[in-house]
């Protein structure tokens, strides 16, 4: 029960107590024929409602206690089923696929069609990779250490600008009047996360689009943010983006596996942080990775 209805169910008691004692004070205490002054009544009266509101308020709570753990335990079947689903993917298509590029690595005529086949063929077999990393994401212990998040978007920017040039990236992380603390986690995960968003930005935007990467602190957690003045993501589309397999509707003619956001989510849980994202079509994306700091 929270604060709140104790004291509404306690009400009802001490406004019987006072009409009781204002009787007596005012030597107005008539007696009914039952032989119990009005005073005593007041009291009791008082005192019932209030037990009853606290049994009511009571009784709720554990109903609410009860809701709470079936869905969290629902919640929690929901994702050791995904976790099922996702091995049992990686494994009926791993062999499959290895044989297929092993096949056409062999293959003695070089035709247009065996390299058409060839790069679909890697293409789901980084599907596979990604599979069983979100699935090992998920239930692998994780380390513990301070992590300098500057340094890790530095590096995913510079990888960044590699696979995608042409883009205006900007880096910005405060030194004034403190600079950005470091987070607490596995550096080799904030790695993935931070690039793939940082990759997004650019898969998803034209040469001369501007890429910013900026972090602050507040409330005991560092957010770092990555915007970009891309193509946008669709209302429609901004809900599912955070799950696997999602594709935009923009993001179609694009590689990728629509894993990359789900990944990105993973990882913010795993260290007991959060991602939020904000778009508009046109305009651009704006990610915000939200983490512990040490």
């Amino acid at each position: 029960m929270t604060a709140k209805r104790a004291v509404l169910a306690v009400i009802p008691l001490v406004a019987g107590a006072v009409l009781a004692v204002i009787l007596l004070v005012a030597d107005a205490n008539p007696w009914l024929r039952i032989g119990v002054p009005i005073s005593t009544l007041a009291l009791g009266a008082g005192a019932i409602v209030s037990a009853v509101l606290l049994l009511r308020g009571r009784r709720a709570g554990r109903e609410r206690a009860a809701v709470d753990r079936a869905v969290a335990e629902a919640r929690e079947a929901e994702r050791q089923e995904r976790r099922r689903f996702l091995a049992r993917l990686d494994h009926e298509l791993k062999n499959p696929v290895t044989a297929i590029r092993t096949a056409l690595a062999a293959a003695p005529t070089d035709s247009p069609l065996l390299d058409v086949a060839a790069k679909q063929a890697a293409r789901v077999s980084a599907l596979v990779d990604d599979l069983a990393k979100l699935a090992d994401l998920e239930t692998r212990p994780i380390e513990r250490a301070a992590v300098d998040l500057e340094s890790v978007a530095r590096d995913a920017v510079d990888a960044a600008e590699v696979a995608h040039g042409g883009r205006d990236f900007h880096v910005e992380f405060p030194t004034v009047p403190w600079p950005v603390p470091p987070v607490r986690g596995d550096a080799d995960l904030l790695v993935v996360a931070v690039y793939n968003l940082v990759a997004n930005a650019s898969k998803y935007s034209d040469p001369g689009a501007r890429i910013e990467v900026r972090a602050s602190e507040a409330d005991g957690f560092v957010s770092l943010e990555v915007s970009d003045t891309g193509w946008g993501i669709a209302a429609d589309d901004l809900a599912g983006v955070w799950d696997e397999l999602a594709r935009g509707q923009n993001a179609r003619g694009v590689d990728g596996s629509g894993l990359g956001l789900a990944i990105v989510r993973v990882i913010a849980e795993r260290h007991g942080g959060s991602a939020v994202i904000r778009s508009e079509p046109g305009v651009g994306t704006r990610v915000v990775l939200r983490l512990p700091a040490v």
